[in-house]
């Protein structure tokens, strides 16, 4: 940071702050951009993305077309920028270096590195006092990555910071097993990068317990499995909380979204070539050490034989510890807003059956602060990055003064649907649907008169 962060004077001067510069807390900021309204974005981390360049080796199963912000293409359109094919699919690494980063060097100093936001309250009001509440401005603690700490003035705070921070243990009930921690030098909590010759190492010869039954579950078993071809005595060993069924590994070669169903397939394959092994109702209660290596014990008093590593891939959770100050209204469940919550239930909705909304379910008791991307969405693994692009241009049109706007989605799907996640493909034109979509909403339509009826799921 180049000069302090000072504070401001009247509300409406101030700036709003944007928490995390990933996908949609920059598209947030080109939506505010655009509104003229003042942006100030601080990124924990020292560059755009900085999450997603962690999982820089993943491919999305979602197209460029589907991964990029309007509101972000007209304001980097100046700049000479043009987005990649509209149908390949970008990794980790694309996303963040072809479009992320252009797009906060365009916002400038908009955008801020090295701060981690430490506290979000009202200026001189804990959550207790009511008086004069929603006439104060907010005020954001943060800390430098040189470790001083300052305080920022904002109207508003919308936070973007994900979930990535906080992966979920490998504990059934949602606590970390028993002895989790202690073994936490043989635990992963990511796909891992076999490419890179340290990690390859960790895992080459090795027996390693896969947790979790997602599309990273997928990816980092089909990693394995490419490993074990090449590296004797290495081997999966798949955990599964539920049995398997029908839509263990997705749709396969019915999915509408080829590239995801294709991930499936990996997985499929590498339980049926014995790459790896499938243990089903297996609910992880505690890990013991057996000398160096691992024993996994379940909660109906079954034992794994020992493993070398660990690599659980159970879901994300929001980290809401610096948002304790403002009173936010949150499902009891998901952890996700409560008008969105019945919308994005797991038990309930698929990718395909979750529609476009806005300010209106992304509302809390506290006026001005609006929880966004993947945070909203809690516990929740449904997540749509164009679905999080609408959320921001919502927000932001209601912080404009602009409530039709604000009000209502327009948000076209593309007929393959607009599902996020992992993908393994390495040719774009193969992984490109012919028809129909698993995410068909309609348009347009208005937030919070009930959501539009659909058939199907992804």
């Amino acid at each position: 940071m180049t000069a302090p962060i000072t504070e401001g004077s009247a509300s409406d001067q101030l700036p709003v702050v944007v928490i995390g510069a990933g996908p949609v807390g920059l598209a947030a900021a080109a939506h505010l951009v655009e509104r003229g309204l003042e942006p100030l974005v601080l990124e924990a981390g020292p560059s755009a993305g900085t999450a997603v360049r962690e999982w820089a080796h993943v491919r999305l199963f979602s197209p460029w077309a589907e991964v990029t912000a309007p509101a972000a293409e007209k304001l980097l359109a100046p700049t000479g920028w043009v987005r990649p094919d509209g149908a390949a699919y970008p990794t980790g690494a694309d996303w963040a270096e072809q479009y992320l980063q252009p797009l906060a060097d365009v916002l400038g100093d908009h955008v801020r590195y090295g701060v981690t936001v430490t506290g979000v309250a009202r200026a001189g009001r804990d959550r207790i006092v009511d008086a004069d509440r929603d006439e104060q401005p907010f005020t954001v603690h943060v800390q430098m990555a040189d470790g001083h700490e300052e305080r920022v003035s904002a109207r508003a705070v919308i936070d973007a910071s994900g979930t990535w921070s906080t992966p979920s243990p490998m504990g059934a009930d949602g606590l970390p097993a028993l002895g989790e921690k202690t073994a936490a030098d043989r635990i992963a909590y990511r796909v891992p990068e076999l490419k890179d010759p340290a990690v390859r190492a960790r895992y080459a010869g090795k027996r390693t317990a896969v947790i979790g039954s997602g599309a990273s579950a997928f990816t980092a078993l089909a990693y394995l499995a490419d490993l074990a071809k090449d590296e004797p005595g290495t081997h999966a060993v798949w955990i599964l909380r539920r049995g398997i069924g029908a839509n263990t590994y997705g749709g396969g070669d019915a999915d509408q979204l080829p590239a995801r169903g294709a991930l499936g397939l990996r997985a499929k394959e590498a339980v049926e070539a014995g790459h790896a092994s499938a243990v089903t109702g297996f609910r992880t209660q505690a890990v013991t050490r057996d000398n160096d290596r691992l024993v996994l014990d379940a909660e109906d008093g079954r034992r794994l034989d020992p493993v070398d590593e660990v690599i659980v891939l159970t879901g994300f959770r929001p980290e809401l510890s610096f948002l304790s100050e403002v009173r936010l209204g949150l499902d009891e469940r998901l952890q996700a807003p409560t008008a969105l919550a019945p919308l994005i239930d797991p038990n309930v909705h698929s990718c395909g059956t979750v529609y476009p909304h806005g300010v209106g379910e992304l509302s809390h008791p506290e006026q001005g602060v609006y929880l966004v991307g993947m945070k909203s969405y809690g516990r929740a693994p449904t997540f749509l990055a164009m679905t999080g692009y609408e959320q921001v241009r919502s927000i932001t049109a209601a912080l404009a003064g602009d409530q039709e706007a604000a009000e209502r989605v327009e948000l076209t799907l593309p007929e393959t649907g607009v599902c996020g996640g992992a993908g393994l493909y390495e040719d774009p034109d193969a992984a490109q649907s012919t028809e129909g979509g698993c995410c068909a909403a309609p348009a347009t339509l208005q937030i919070g008169i009930g959501a539009p009826a659909t058939t199907g799921g992804c």
